[in-house]
């Protein structure tokens, strides 16, 4: 049975993802393909994380100092939000070329970007010139925005489209363990420095060690070229556009024009959960060392534990969603947000130094929380989209969202204002983001009805 599915007077394909084919050789390119997502979403992740938590514990120190430990914090975070800012910047550019001349070659040079990148902040000095380390810090914090936007994309199609239709969702996980897997390595290595190193030693040199660890992304993008082939599912599209009457627009014009709705809903959905991960992931981290008096070590031990709990979680809902639906696995998650942002946040601010397990459940509750959200995600975007601007769209759509999240933790500082007192509004935040997140994702819900009760049916 073929459907084709109209919409605003315009063919769109239905977004059924081709894989490679199911005997031995199809088997082994899926799990090369899941591997690779996984290796460079990990040190992708691990690579924006670290400049996050430095930003927590070093920069608002350092390069950021003030007579207040408030303003230090935002206009450290206000660094980081540039990140966020440049994501979906990268997220059009490499959609761009993604959908014109391939998923690999894109993804590659995403890796390539980042790990330089990130290596450099290791190098920026200590100068007596006040401007010129944060000015640094600016620029390679908008390449590292710039990179992770577009490696995403690339990392989640890699998988997705290599993957048996039935089950996309636990392959596409792969893809999303990157972000748990990255946050274990960034707090271990900063764990690991804090232990070793007298507080004088980290703040001097020690915090450079983690970015300059990213060196080894380049090895990673040079893997990826070298062993990994495209996805079948491009080359096929890539085959029909090569034989299409028409010429081409260009790929981000045709989503905005095609799928303009699902591309904000998609980003819609995703506001709470990226607001949940950085204020919970460094967020907390701020207010637990500044606000609450907690040790450095203390705090980084619990964020790491909360990480860990993430890596079995993710791809378990990812196969659930396989079984019962994407887009209800999803909802769990972004309800489980809303209902337990307020208790988080109430616990957090109760706990003390000596208290710090309050701190402890605080995150690891919400880590697991958030999983189910993050785990069906790479193919539930993936799938709103036709292959020829797939890329396009799921980056797009993913990195909207991230705008948001890289300003939740200067909205959190805002909110918290060296108060602990004040930390349960940032659980009301949550909340809000949580309803909206619903209602977009009810959208998307609704959408997929009316498209399948207008969608004419023939039989072949």
């Amino acid at each position: 049975m073929n459907v084709k599915i109209t919409a605003g007077g315009a063919p769109e394909r239905a977004p059924e993802i081709n894989t490679a084919s199911s005997d031995a050789g199809g088997r082994r390119a899926v799990r090369k393909a899941a591997f690779a997502a996984t290796l460079s979403t990990s040190l992708e992740w691990y690579d924006f994380y670290i400049y996050a938590t430095a930003a927590a514990l070093v920069f608002n120190k350092t390069f950021f100092a003030t007579d207040s430990e408030v303003v230090a914090a935002m206009n450290s975070f206000a660094t980081v939000a540039l990140g966020f800012i440049a994501r979906p910047i990268g997220g059009i550019v490499a959609g761009h070329f993604g959908d014109k001349y391939g998923r690999k070659p894109i993804l590659v040079l995403s890796i390539l970007l980042m790990g330089l990148s990130t290596t450099l902040v290791g190098f920026v000095p200590n100068s007596s010139v006040v401007w010129l380390a944060p000015a640094m810090l600016v620029c390679l914090r908008l390449l590292q925005g710039l990179a992770v936007g577009g490696q995403w994309g690339g990392a989640v199609l890699i998988v997705t489209e290599y993957a048996p239709p039935n089950r996309r969702g636990f392959f596409g996980s792969f893809a999303q363990l990157g972000i748990p897997i990255g946050m274990v390595l960034g707090n271990g290595v900063f764990l690991a420095m804090t232990w070793a190193l007298s507080p004088d030693a980290f703040m001097s040199w020690g915090w450079r060690v983690p970015f300059w660890l990213s060196l080894l992304m380049l090895v990673v993008g040079f893997a990826i070229h070298r062993y990994l082939e495209e996805t079948p599912e491009f080359q096929q599209a890539e085959a029909k556009l090569a034989t299409a009457p028409a010429r081409r627009r260009s790929p981000i014009l045709e989503v905005i024009r095609h799928n303009g709705g699902t591309l904000l809903m998609a980003g819609g959905t995703y506001l709470v959960g990226i607001a949940m991960f950085y204020i919970t992931m460094t967020g907390s981290v701020q207010v637990a060392t500044t606000t609450l008096g907690m040790a450095r070590s203390d705090v980084l031990s619990w964020v790491l534990l909360a990480a860990i709990v993430m890596i079995p979680i993710v791809p378990t809902a990812a196969y659930l969603s396989d079984r019962f639906g994407r887009k209800l696995v999803y909802g769990i998650g972004i309800a489980g947000m809303g209902i337990w942002a307020l208790p988080m946040w109430v616990l957090i601010g109760s706990a003390t130094p000596e208290t710090s397990g309050r701190l402890g459940i605080a995150l690891v509750v919400s880590c697991a929380i958030m999983s189910i959200q993050t785990g069906p995600q790479a193919a539930l975007f993936a799938e709103l989209f036709p292959p020829e601007t797939r890329y396009s769209g799921a980056s797009l759509g993913y990195q909207s969202a991230a705008i948001l999240g890289g300003m939740s933790p200067m909205v959190m500082v805002a909110l918290v204002n060296g108060e602990a007192d004040n930390i349960w509004r940032v659980g009301l935040m949550i909340v809000a983001l949580a309803v909206l997140a619903l209602l977009c994702l009810l959208g998307l819900v609704r959408r997929d009805a009316r498209r399948r009760s207008d969608a004419p049916i023939s039989r072949s």
